[in-house]
């Protein structure tokens, strides 16, 4: 019988394998977006399956980047501190995709729904075991988070408005662009060359500013817009 603190010190090692920060945030994301389409309780139903989604993705990351975490002796990451074994990643990483598959299938996504959260988590799992040290490593997330509403919207036999999906895009990638910044200098001496690490430093908070700038007026257009028919 384990001792309750090891059982927590583990339970602590997964939710931070999950990359909690990130998760907690796009799955508020999508059960608000999802609250636009259909019932409160549908809404918790995929933001579960986003959930599930996240945990494989952030799990398998950890996992593959394991080595390379312990050579930087990067204690921080919960497989280095010990908090949770590869292994045990690694079964999880299998139960929460069955529960993704089952929850998108069976809950409000639907099939439609379920193979565009599909093609999300396929984008975002390949950035996790090449693209990240590519020049196209901002792909997988215009591709994952743009495919978020595209997903539940489906659902209901609809297709976002362009102005929704180019957003998530954006935001996402000027996310990319300012994430890699504090391992920036580890990641470009352990060979990860993304496109943020090619570009260097402060043209990548660049690029992130000019992002959320883009994104920022997005957003004030589409709500000027929407203001502006309500007047009519």
């Amino acid at each position: 019988m384990h001792h309750p603190r090891s059982e927590r010190s583990t339970l602590k090692g997964f939710v931070k394998a999950t990359h909690f920060g990130p998760t907690l945030l796009v799955v508020s994301i999508a059960f608000l977006l999802s609250l636009t389409q259909i019932s409160v309780l549908g809404s918790f139903e995929i933001a579960c399956a986003i959930l599930a989604g996240q945990c494989v993705i952030g799990w398998s990351n950890d996992l593959i980047d394991f080595p390379l975490d312990l050579q930087a002796n990067r204690n921080k990451k919960p497989l280095v501190a010990g908090l949770v074994r590869p292994v045990d990643l690694q079964r999880a990483i299998f139960i929460a995709l069955f529960i993704v598959l089952a929850l998108s299938l069976i809950g409000p996504l639907g099939i439609k729904g379920t193979l565009v959260h599909s093609l999300g988590l396929l984008s975002a799992t390949a950035y996790n075991f090449k693209l990240k040290k590519t020049r196209l490593s901002v792909l997988p997330y215009i591709i994952s988070f743009g495919a978020m509403p595209w997903a539940i919207y489906l659902r209901n036999g609809k297709s976002p408005s362009p102005w929704l999906y180019i957003g998530f895009a954006i935001f996402a990638s000027a996310f990319h662009f300012l994430n890699v910044m504090k391992d920036l200098e580890f990641d470009i001496s352990q060979g990860i060359l993304g496109m943020p690490q090619r570009v260097g430093r402060s043209r990548s908070i660049s690029a992130a500013v000019v992002l959320i700038f883009l994104g920022v007026l997005l957003i004030v257009l589409k709500w000027r817009a929407l203001l502006g028919k309500e007047a009519v």
